[in-house]
């Protein structure tokens, strides 16, 4: 079997699927033959996404909502009538200092970043058991050093790390692998949306970042995508458990 037909006629769910990592993913996966479910939270973000292949699928869905799991996976099911992977790329984040510690931004970041994958596994797993289908979750090498500025999305990504290792053993004897990828500074738009950060100092964070990491520059989602469809893939059969960092390099910096 080919690259290019591995994933004909299978079923994605990638959420976050508007912009940056997620929307790259469900347009390759399109691109090599998939039905994809993309969701996210901005309508007419979705629709912009929708508008570029016949086999995207939009729902709009806050996945800091508990009831946004079944949702989803009902979605993609009654569509396509199976599901063979799901990506959990939504996340939040946003600069945190300890001086401004608040609960319910603590609440949002650990309900998007931790609960809202656990309910979407636990929503796709008859599906996914059927087709002996993945899970890939996407972390962030940031996570790997102390970043005290984001230090509670820094510590969710590290529980959804965690959470894959341990679905990988207890999904495994349905057959369905788990992984994850930590990417590092990747230019997909999340220093201005999800951190929410101004233009100009995105722009002064991205040199700062490019100047760390060993190869050079930041990352393209080019760098990233695929790496997940090949821990996706139905070819991949022997690896789960597994967190892969892709950076450049930039999290072995001293």
């Amino acid at each position: 079997m080919t690259q290019n037909n591995i994933w004909q006629n299978k079923v994605a769910i990638v959420t976050g699927g508007s912009s940056g990592i997620g929307k790259a993913t469900a347009l390759e996966l399109v691109a090599q033959g998939a039905k994809v479910l993309i969701t996210g939270r901005n309508a007419d973000k979705l629709a912009e996404v929708a508008t570029m292949s016949d086999a995207i699928e939009t729902l709009q869905a806050d996945s800091a909502d508990p009831k946004s799991g079944m949702q989803i996976v009902e979605a993609a099911t009654s569509k396509w009538g199976r599901l063979d992977l799901i990506v959990n790329n939504s996340g939040a984040g946003q600069p945190h200092p300890m001086v401004g510690y608040d609960a319910d931004v603590i609440a949002n970041m650990s309900a998007v970043n931790i609960v809202a994958p656990s309910l979407l596994v636990k929503a796709g797993r008859t599906a996914l058991s059927e087709s002996k289908g993945a899970i890939v979750n996407i972390g962030t090498a940031a996570a790997q050093n102390a970043v005290p500025m984001i230090a509670h999305y820094a510590a969710t990504k590290v529980a959804l790390e965690s959470l894959t290792k341990s679905w990988a053993i207890e999904l495994a004897g349905d057959g369905i692998r788990v992984n994850a990828i930590a990417p590092g500074p990747v230019k997909s738009g999340a220093l201005t949306g999800m951190m929410g950060l101004p233009d100009e100092m995105a722009q002064q964070i991205e040199e700062q970042e490019a100047a760390q990491v060993p190869l050079g520059r930041r990352g393209l989602t080019s760098d990233i995508v695929p790496w997940i469809l090949q821990l996706g893939s139905s070819d991949n059969q022997w690896l789960t458990g597994q967190i892969l960092t892709v950076d450049g390099g930039w999290s072995l910096r001293t």
